[in-house]
């Protein structure tokens, strides 16, 4: 069947010059993207919105989670939320971010155990795996699929109700935030899905579940995600790939992080992180072909930025000394991989992540200590999270 336009009225090959260093907007919705100067106003701004000054004596958790990529790993972290729920330990979170794959799961950590079913479901019903199948595959698209498998295998779960829940949540004062990759400007981009949410109608829905897809639109994997923006009248577009690219997990913008003050916001926080993807794998032999050299080649990169940015979290989080606990996958061994979305293995890594859920010894603490007083030691060092050396076990709420 041939391609027509698209809903912006463009070929699928045709493309709108970028913005360059010029700051578009999506048009009627202005203000859904964080952007966060180093001036002291617009830092106050952003901490106002994400986390605003609470009484000394308020009682209330301020919990924040963030979600890695990793693909079909996923449905571990899946399961771990679902575990976390039927265990009785799963906090509620003030902040959640997500970024790939764990975009996809973002909405559902952030609307909580109500959604258990739904988020299970998108995980273990086979819908990867009928979706991303030999038939899926692209037709000079420049990635291995169609950008509609992704979109097909969101849209069932991503409707009119769960973004109306998402906007009630967000008018409570919680936030939900999801990352993706500005291919031609190389900067990561922070979407406040809960703004987006919040301003209802089918076109809320369409940029909702066009932010997701962005973020999961692995290069060479699926094809990248345009955005059509606007600055002065004139028109531009924004090519967007997988959040991961940029930023494998992040907590809120890097600015903030940076913010000598933010501290005073984050009282009895605690952050933890769930990653996607096995980060202590232990050495196996590599097979002298290209395809095995390749593939051992990008896995080991991957790993190295997931350790780096917990490592950087692991940073701030000593800075500011609040406690963060990190679950990631244990090496399941030879058979694992993050692109096998066959409903078995989808099935066991869900099982896997729920029951290691409901278990002691979920979390784990990266600690880095200071070692300057101009930064912190950039180590991680590995404690399980029961050994009492720092309590990392989740309080409810």
């Amino acid at each position: 069947m041939a391609e027509g336009p698209n809903w912006r009225g463009m070929l699928p090959g045709a493309r709108l010059p970028s913005p360059g260093e010029i700051q578009a907007q999506i048009p009627g919705f202005e203000g859904v993207r964080l952007t966060v100067g180093e001036a002291e106003d617009s830092l106050v701004a952003a901490a106002d919105r994400l986390a605003p000054l609470r009484a000394p004596w308020a009682r209330e958790a301020f919990n924040i989670l963030a979600i890695s990529g990793g693909a079909a790993g996923g449905a571990y972290g899946a399961g771990i939320l679902v575990g976390l729920t039927q265990a009785g330990a799963r906090p509620t979170f003030a902040i959640v971010t997500g970024v790939s794959t764990g975009a996809l799961i973002a909405p559902f950590a952030f609307l909580g155990p109500a959604w258990d079913e739904r988020l299970k479901d998108a995980y273990t019903g086979g819908h990867a795996s009928r979706l991303l199948s030999l038939g899926s595959l692209g037709a000079g698209a420049g990635a291995l699929f169609r950008t509609e498998s992704l979109e097909n295998l969101i849209l069932p779960f991503v409707d009119e109700t769960m973004v109306a829940a998402v906007a009630e949540q967000h008018r409570a004062g919680r936030r939900l935030l999801v990352a993706t990759t500005d291919l031609d400007r190389q900067r990561t981009v922070i979407w406040d899905m809960g703004e987006i949410a919040s301003r209802g109608g089918p076109e809320a829905l369409t940029l909702f579940r066009d932010v997701l897809v962005a973020s999961a639109s692995l290069p060479g994997i699926f094809p990248p995600k345009r955005f059509a923006c606007e600055a002065d009248g004139v028109k531009y577009e924004e090519m967007h790939v997988d959040g991961g690219v940029a930023t494998p997990l992040f907590l809120m913008p890097e600015a903030l992080l940076r913010w000598r003050k933010l501290g005073q916001r984050l009282l009895r926080s605690r952050v933890y992180a769930i990653v996607n993807t096995v980060l202590e794998q232990g050495p196996r032999t590599t097979q002298a072909n290209i395809a095995a050299i390749l593939i051992r080649s990008f896995d080991t990169m991957l790993r190295f930025s997931y350790r780096h940015a917990i490592d950087r979290a692991a940073a701030f989080c000593a800075s500011q000394r609040l406690p963060f606990s990190v679950a990631s996958i244990p090496d399941p061994g030879e058979n694992f991989s993050m692109m096998s979305f066959d409903t078995a293995s989808m099935r066991r890594n869900f099982e896997n992540g729920r029951e290691k859920a409901m278990g002691p010894d979920l979390w784990v603490t990266p600690i880095a200590e200071p070692s300057t007083r101009a930064g912190v030691l950039a180590a991680l060092k590995l404690r399980p999270g029961r050994s009492g050396v720092v309590n990392t076990a989740p309080e409810t709420d």
